[in-house]
């Protein structure tokens, strides 16, 4: 199978984030999209970062009816912080009946080339690229391992989503009703 790679914090997962990965799974070559639950994320010094099980729980619960859409924790397995070359590779040696894809927005090409082994990566895998607000200027526009994918622009952030949790405001239709359930039961993000 061909498969999307979408890494992140999911911090919590949110609309955005499943309506992009829905967009890849049912508008590309893609056969399904994984979400790659990260530990720790290498550029992201985070206090607010909830527990890496919990976070894989609220993956889990958000995509539970969509056969297209996987959750993986192969990260946490992994030293912290993990890079997405190291992950890349332990994937492919993991599942080598599948090709795979990285998934990633616009607004990070800018900062791709300090990722560790981009090079090999853009090799390695590629990129899928879906728009995002405000994206600054890339190298990356004519590569031929860079596809860019038309999907809707969000500007939904989990920063917004854990800052209206603190103020006890509602995060209804931003994230699914599963999640915002075992926010809510939980008492996460508070």
């Amino acid at each position: 199978m061909k498969i999307g790679l979408f890494f992140g914090s999911f911090n919590p997962i949110h609309v955005g984030h499943l309506i992009i990965a829905n967009t890849m799974a049912t508008t590309t070559d893609l056969e399904q999209v994984w979400f790659i639950v990260s530990p720790q994320n290498p550029f992201k010094k985070n206090n607010s970062l909830l527990h890496e099980f919990d976070r894989f729980d609220l993956v889990q619960r958000a995509i539970s009816d969509n056969t297209l859409l996987r959750a993986n924790d192969i990260e946490f397995h992994m030293p912290k912080p993990s890079y997405t070359i190291d992950t890349l590779v332990r994937l492919q040696e993991k599942f080598p009946q599948h090709q795979f894809k990285l998934i990633m927005g616009e607004d990070n090409l800018a900062q791709f080339p300090n990722w560790k082994n981009y090079d090999k990566i853009l090799e390695y895998t590629g990129l899928y690229v879906y728009p995002r607000p405000n994206s600054k200027p890339h190298a990356f526009g004519n590569h031929p391992d860079v596809k860019f994918v038309e999907a809707p622009l969000l500007d939904i952030s989990a920063t917004f989503l854990r800052a209206c949790i603190k103020k006890g405001q509602s995060i209804r239709y931003m994230v699914p009703e599963p999640v915002e359930q075992l926010i809510k039961i939980k008492k996460f993000y508070l």
